[in-house]
């Protein structure tokens, strides 16, 4: 079955793969939070899977989207659904690999928004935020939102350690959204044209 996006739009999915698209009401519930301020910015997608939000973002007018994959099938997929999407003025880019390694290879020093959503039995959620904090990838009033399991969260007061500041967390059934920021909560996504 097709995943289905903004104005119905369809996506192609990945048939017989352990990939868990984000849900419908979670895609909606983060847009709504960033409601009017992903146009023109730079969003990053770790752990992308079908690229369901970074095609939400690209529908959205983000001028540059970025992915972390590591599965080859699900990368294959990403460029198929983006490219269904994108407009020629935006910029898109996959990157193929494990999160931790590939951020080194980014194309932009540091990005508006940030969609963390890892296998929710890996470890990666404390190495990759520590590693986002350590190279600054978020831009100044810029914000992260990271999926898990509601039943099993990461360790808030480690995250809080690193330097994230969380200023909301949203239970959604059986999936958590933590959103984090470094810097003043008032600050939005800077506007470029």
């Amino acid at each position: 079955m097709p995943l289905r996006i903004s104005g119905q739009r369809s996506l192609k999915t990945i048939t017989g793969h352990t990939t868990r698209p984000t849900s419908a009401k979670v895609r909606q519930a983060v847009f709504n939070i960033w409601q009017g301020r992903i146009q023109h910015c730079r969003w990053l997608d770790l752990c992308a899977g079908t690229g369901a939000m970074g095609a939400e973002a690209l529908i959205r007018g983000a001028q540059w989207v970025v992915a972390i994959e590591q599965s080859a099938a699900a990368c294959q997929v990403i460029r198929q659904n983006w490219s269904a999407v994108a407009q020629p003025e935006q910029q898109t880019l996959i990157l193929r690999g494990d999160v931790r390694q590939k951020l080194q290879h980014l194309p932009l020093p540091e990005f508006d928004f940030i969609y963390f959503d890892p296998p929710y039995n890996s470890n990666l959620y404390l190495p990759v935020l520590e590693l986002l904090w350590q190279q600054q990838r978020l831009a100044v009033g810029g914000e992260i939102a990271v999926e898990c399991r509601t039943k099993d969260p990461p360790d808030l007061g480690a995250i809080a350690q690193i330097g994230w500041q969380q200023y909301r967390l949203k239970t959604y059934g059986s999936t958590m959204l933590i959103l984090l920021q470094a810097g003043n909560p008032q600050q939005s996504c800077p506007q470029r044209h």
